[in-house]
């Protein structure tokens, strides 16, 4: 079930997490992902993924493993939810031998933070987002929404007056 924590012993931990097709909003519970900062994607069994009908949509992909070996896998889309958060991100068909990971991108779209300390996911506050204009002495400067139209000089009688000689021949 979702928002269930399955602790470790090595400091690592586990949360549910619930894996929608975002097409036909089939989805499957996935009881047991470790929470991996680490790891850039989140890892799904292929077989899990199958069962929510989701399709890979990039093949041979290739990832490099902590222990540095190279390996091709498929990544699909799919909403991920856990607790009450969710996000849409890739996802990687974990085959046979490989750990379902919830990685530090879905971290970041599910908005949530690892509190290690009590060794869960915690909601991460505001998102940073930048504004327009950046504030000054504490007072936010207005910015015109167009541009100030430019007026033309008017011409210089004297540079006429240079023109015309120079066209006739002094």
């Amino acid at each position: 079930m979702p928002g269930w924590v399955i602790m470790s012993h090595m400091g690592l931990f586990y949360v549910g997490c619930k894996v929608i097709n975002p097409r036909t909003a089939k989805s499957v519970v996935v009881r047991k992902v470790m929470v991996d900062t680490g790891a850039e994607s989140t890892w799904i069994d292929s077989a899990m993924l199958a069962k929510a009908e989701i399709e890979p949509r990039k093949k041979d992909l290739q990832f490099q493993m902590a222990n540095g070996q190279i390996i091709t896998r498929s990544v699909g889309y799919a909403v991920l939810k856990v607790d009450e958060a969710e996000t849409v991100d890739e996802v990687v068909f974990a085959q046979k031998g490989d750990l379902q990971l919830l990685g530090a991108r879905a971290l970041e779209g599910l908005n949530l933070k690892v509190d290690s300390r009590r060794k869960k996911l915690v909601a991460a506050g505001p998102i940073v987002a930048a504004s327009a204009v950046p504030p000054r002495f504490g007072k936010l400067i207005r910015v015109p929404l167009q541009q100030p139209k430019r007026r033309r000089k008017p011409a210089n009688k004297g540079s006429r007056k240079v023109r015309e000689t120079g066209k006739g021949g002094a």
